[in-house]
């Protein structure tokens, strides 16, 4: 760092609650004076740039990756000690899990702040980061601790029997739920684990906000298709900001015999959910059983007849896997494309089936095409003529990873539209916005 504006920082860094490294703040500002603004210009910008990026105070459900510099104050629910190797030298890390009403988190801390479960604190100076795909709390060098007394915080197991949630406000940062919900899926399927075969139950739960995946590593007796089930300390995994639910020996499962006074019914949430805005989509990430309409802008390469593995399935180059080496390669056929409604875009995939249903070729008819042609991008170039513009619902699970937001159809169809209430629609929307 330029030892002409070290002081600044300092004293930028004082003002700032320590909430931030020097680092950080010294990078900031060396790209303002490159541009030549004024040092108190400069130091003004940085310091309202840091001050609005976290709020001073949150709760768990408000927990998001790169957040830093906040306040949070809840009960520790447990803890645990552990030698890791960092740089050839051993380091004791603690971790355990928060909570604080709203929603439990995982945290990690690298100094030993002499905590024990059942502690009530206040954190000053947190912040997050990627853990496990969700946010986890992290107790850095510059974090203060203060133990508050017992009495200001609910005991233990009720923090750790949070309130009932809805499906929808799962949190990233939850690791356990409590929820009340229908039964709409379920399948029984033999996994191989330390070499025995266990049985596991897999399906789908749904209330009237949203619909997700659970897994139970537990017999669920009496439980089926169309049972209503109260679950309490469940655990929650996230993949690719997608929540699902896993049952184990530490969930409470309890059958609902006569669910009386429920807002939704087992037929409610057993229908496709009415279309969201493709805006919603991305704020979200992850959403299990989404529906959204709207019109294909771009059909993207990767598109039209593909060759995949036969052993893991993945899309080969030249007859190779990156996994399995020279293969003899599967004909396959899937549509990726661009689908926008006017409050977002998304990337969509479609599988073979669903392909030849909005293409309207088999994939038959599709190789035919390129023997004919000689060229393997005679059915990409003639999804893009066919399809391009085309107004379409999908149906499906979207997920969030390092390119963006992408939705796996599960079904796919051209929906019955009234073109006239469209431009209507559209044209108030327009003129909302010129107001």
């Amino acid at each position: 760092m330029d030892e002409r504006i070290a002081p600044h920082v300092e004293e930028l860094s004082r003002a700032l609650g320590n909430r931030y490294t020097d680092e950080e703040i010294g990078v900031e500002l060396q790209k303002l004076l490159r541009f030549r603004v004024p040092l108190e210009e400069a130091r003004r910008t940085v310091l309202n740039m840091f001050m609005s990026r976290s709020p001073a105070s949150v709760q768990v459900k408000d927990l998001l990756v790169g957040m830093s510099g906040f306040d949070i104050t809840g009960r520790i629910i447990n803890i645990e000690n552990r030698t890791v190797t960092v740089q050839d030298e051993h380091r004791t890390v603690f971790t355990g899990s928060f909570g604080d009403g709203t929603g439990i988190c995982s945290f990690t801390c690298w100094e030993d702040m002499f905590l024990k479960a059942g502690d009530t604190v206040r954190i000053s100076s947190a912040y997050t980061r990627l853990w496990n795909n969700r946010p986890e709390l992290f107790i850095g060098k510059r974090s203060v601790i203060e133990k508050l007394p017992d009495g200001q915080m609910q005991d233990i197991e009720e923090v750790f029997h949070t309130n009932l949630k809805k499906l929808q406000d799962i949190a990233p940062a939850d690791v356990v739920a409590d929820s009340i919900v229908a039964i709409v899926e379920m399948y029984h399927r033999d996994i191989s684990l330390k070499g025995k075969t266990l049985t596991i139950t897999e399906g789908v739960i749904a209330d009237e906000t949203a619909k997700l995946p659970f897994t139970s590593w537990m017999p669920l007796k009496g439980v089926d298709i169309g049972s209503f089930i109260r679950f309490e300390g469940a655990t929650v995994r996230i993949f690719r900001g997608l929540p699902s639910i896993n049952f184990n020996e530490n969930t409470t499962v309890s059958l609902i015999p006569q669910p009386d006074g429920l807002p939704f019914t087992l037929e409610s949430v057993s229908k496709a959910s009415d279309p969201i805005s493709i805006g919603k989509v991305l704020e979200k990430g992850g959403i299990f059983d989404a529906t959204v309409e709207g019109n294909i802008i771009s059909i993207r390469p990767g598109s039209g007849m593909i060759e995949r593995c036969p052993v893991c399935n993945r899309v080969t180059q030249k007859g190779t896997c990156r996994a399995h080496g020279p293969v003899d390669c599967v004909s396959d056929m899937r549509i990726k494309f661009i689908l926008d409604d006017g409050t977002g875009s998304l990337h969509v995939m479609l599988n073979c089936e669903l392909s030849e249903s909005v293409y309207g070729k088999s994939m038959y008819e599709a190789e035919k095409m390129v023997l004919d042609s000689i060229s393997k991008e005679a059915v990409y170039d003639d999804m893009k003529r066919v399809l391009t513009g085309k107004y379409i619902a999908i149906r499906g699970n979207s997920s969030r990873n390092e390119f963006g937001v992408t939705l796996v159809a599960r079904s796919a169809w051209y929906p019955d539209i009234d073109l006239k209430l469209r431009i209507t629609s559209l044209l108030k929307r327009i003129e909302g916005k010129g107001e």
